[in-house]
């Protein structure tokens, strides 16, 4: 038995879609079934696995954010996995996602493009490239209006406003420094706890 698994997988494999050739219907597919993926140009990508610093920041964003938003009614606040189509084709997994409550007709079994996305930096080197630059343009191009990067190793926050059809840096928040948003009017979230180590 061992001695056919190769062919076996090799005519699974002739079964998918080449490189570039995957639509929505297929990564949908794929995504509803717990997998964790982008679809690009055709082409499934695969984001890096979240690492502990990163789901305990995540977690402290998101906990933040929703309380805010909840309790002024702003909109509706959502974590990764959650596909987030920014047009045909294009199919990100933003970290922490925000859609107002004047744009909620764009919430349906996916979201659209939400008002604001946040990527926190983590994998390796390529992985953080792309959500400095590729992700930048892309979000760019699809119209959302903050994107920000958190970077847990240098402890920073840059905070994406766009202006026109590009991003630009509204701020650059260190471990010292709180963060507020025109987002979120009145939030005032400190960058030292959010950063902070785990407490046992």
């Amino acid at each position: 038995m061992v001695a056919h698994e190769p062919t076996v997988i090799s005519n699974l494999l002739e079964l998918l879609p080449g490189p570039g050739e995957w639509a929505e219907d297929e990564y949908y597919f794929v995504s509803d079934r717990g997998r964790f993926v982008e679809l690009s140009n055709g082409n499934l990508e695969f984001p890096p696995m979240p690492t502990e610093s990163h789901q305990l920041i995540s977690l402290r964003l998101t906990t933040a954010l929703f309380a805010f938003v909840a309790q002024h009614k702003l909109g509706q606040i959502r974590y990764a996995p959650l596909p987030v189509r920014l047009w045909p084709g294009k199919i990100r997994e933003p970290d922490l996602v925000f859609m107002s409550a004047a744009h909620a007709n764009r919430i349906e079994k996916y979201w659209g493009v939400p008002d604001l996305v946040v990527e926190i930096l983590s994998g390796t080197q390529a992985d953080i490239d792309r959500d400095r630059r590729v992700k930048r343009e892309e979000y760019a191009q699809a119209g959302i209006a903050e994107y920000w990067l958190v970077d847990p190793e240098g402890k920073t926050v840059e905070v994406l406003r766009l202006e026109g059809k590009a991003y630009r840096e509204a701020a650059r928040l260190a471990e010292n420094d709180t963060l507020t948003s025109p987002t979120f009017p009145g939030l005032e979230l400190s960058l030292k706890e959010l950063f902070a180590p785990a407490v046992n």
